[in-house]
């Protein structure tokens, strides 16, 4: 592929993006692409980051597979098995080898430029890139800086931990072999994927997780639905437990994906112990804040950046903006991409003189997400736990989506549920959670009806096709209104 390169004495654009993930390359298209400005992407690593290449994309690559052959072992008269090694080929196929050529040449036919190295701040408008062979420029922003150094994997400061080099994200998704024991450490969205693909690879896998519940983000039924499913599966979930020691004798750092040494001996709290062939650390991420030159405008280094709704940086000034995981609102690639299309926005109309500016509160209160687990769970808006405590009149119904003629052709045996928190103040929903088989496309629906803040007298009319799992809504509306009558008395 024959690439383009950009000027290497151009120093000045205005707009420079600090880090090349894919919001990043939102922002700096939303910035540019109707109002003349230039923009830059300052990036040492990959251009398109750890969605295209190890979160992702590489995941749902080893989970499809996986949910085919689980959807065929539902259905009579359907059989499927999987290749390990097709499947870990797939990923490579998805990911491009981790090869970022057709990326670039997106961005600079897309009219961005791109430089490589390490940027930092060095003051307002101005950034340092350091370079691969230890060169150093200086670049000069017009207009803005937007900075999208994503995050990375936490590692808790845990005996012996560290010194095992454990797995993380990154290596459970590039694995180029599947352990034979894995123990996952954590409960959340990657612990319970990573967990999904394993097994469903041949892995022999044990969570465990501190909390009592898997998914503690989501409503109560999700992390136990999930739960039962994977120990259906053979996964052993430890829950309310924690590790106290983990011992690694022979330790090899070899790269991303391979087993890195002998056997993982671990030590539970409750003085059990545990036997592993690999360990998966998935206990949340850190910002990638530390080293970006956040002091030099007055800024703390090593957290997450504090923004107000157009993702400019509270401190710093209408030049400098937060988008992704750096700015911590939600670590999530669609919501960071939402994010960069309000700050390439706002950053185009503050340089056309313009006072109309976007919002991302109003995308913020939908915040969709899918965890794709078996069964999956996706939701949007806030749980009733949140919405009590942020004081809102809450009405919650849910229903049983094993009862829907649309998911009983899906497989008979369906196992999900389904709820709506009501916000009674004004009718509208303000948060919705579908568990089961081929609900993530449900989750669109719900983002819609909360943005949108349409009312249930309208969604009313709003009729499913049959028979699909959409039908949810209706049950979930009658039943609403079931209990409506109920307790005014009405018959």
């Amino acid at each position: 592929m024959m690439i383009a390169k950009v000027d290497p004495d151009r120093s000045e654009w205005d707009v420079i993006v600090l880090g090349g993930a894919a919001a990043g390359e939102n922002a700096a298209q939303y910035a540019t692409q109707y109002s003349g400005l230039s923009s830059v992407i300052v990036e040492s690593d990959l251009l398109g980051g750890e969605c295209s290449y190890w979160a992702c994309m590489p995941s749902k690559a080893l989970l499809r597979p996986v949910e085919v052959v689980d959807a065929a072992a539902h259905l009579p008269g359907v059989s499927a098995r999987l290749d390990p090694a097709g499947v870990l080929a797939l990923r490579d196929v998805v990911v491009h080898d981790r090869e970022d050529g057709s990326q670039v040449q997106w961005a600079l036919d897309t009219g961005i430029d791109l430089v490589r190295g390490h940027g930092r701040l060095t003051g307002e408008r101005t950034v340092a890139v350091t370079r691969q062979d230890g060169s150093v420029s200086t670049l000069g922003a017009r207009h803005a800086v937007v900075i999208d150094t994503g995050s990375a994997p936490s590692i808790p400061d845990l005996p012996g931990l560290r010194a095992a080099l454990p797995w993380t994200s990154r290596d459970v998704t590039s694995m180029r072999e599947v352990p034979g024991r894995v123990v996952v450490m954590g409960g959340g969205v990657v612990a319970c994927e990573a967990a999904t693909w394993l097994r469903g690879l041949g892995a022999d896998v044990t969570m465990v997780q501190r909390g009592d519940q898997l998914l503690t983000r989501y409503e109560p039924f999700a992390g136990d639905l999930v739960a039962q499913e994977l120990r259906a599966n053979g996964v052993r979930v430890l829950l309310d437990r924690t590790l106290s020691e983990v011992r690694r004798s022979d330790v090899r750092d070899s790269g991303y994906g391979h087993v890195h040494g002998g056997e993982v001996g671990i030590t539970l709290d409750d003085g059990n112990a545990l036997a592993a062939d690999e360990i998966v650390v998935a206990a949340g991420r850190t910002p990638n804040t530390g080293d970006i030159g956040l002091e030099t405008v007055g800024l703390s280094p090593g957290g997450f950046l504090d923004v107000d709704d157009q993702q400019c940086v509270r401190g710093a000034g209408p030049w400098l903006y937060a988008i992704g995981d750096a700015c911590g609102r939600a670590l999530l690639t669609h919501m960071g991409k939402y994010q960069a299309r309000i700050a390439g926005d706002t950053i185009a109309a503050r340089a056309a003189g313009r006072t109309d500016l976007p919002s991302s509160a109003i995308g913020h209160r939908g915040l969709p997400q899918v965890t794709f687990t078996s069964p999956e769970v996706g939701s949007a808006g806030i749980t009733e736990r949140q919405a009590r405590e942020e004081g809102l009149d809450v009405e919650t119904v849910e229903y049983d989506m094993a009862a829907l003629a649309g998911t009983y052709v899906l497989r008979p045996d369906y196992r999900g549920r389904a709820k709506l928190v009501v916000d009674r103040a004004d009718d509208v929903l303000a948060g919705a959670t579908f568990v089961g088989a081929g609900i993530a496309e449900l989750v669109h629906s719900a983002t819609t009806a909360i943005v949108g803040r349409v009312p249930l007298s309208t969604l009313w009319h709003v009729v499913p096709s049959y028979p699909t799992a959409s039908e949810v809504w209706l049950r979930l509306l009658e039943q609403l209104r079931s209990q409506r009558h109920s307790a005014t008395g009405d018959e």
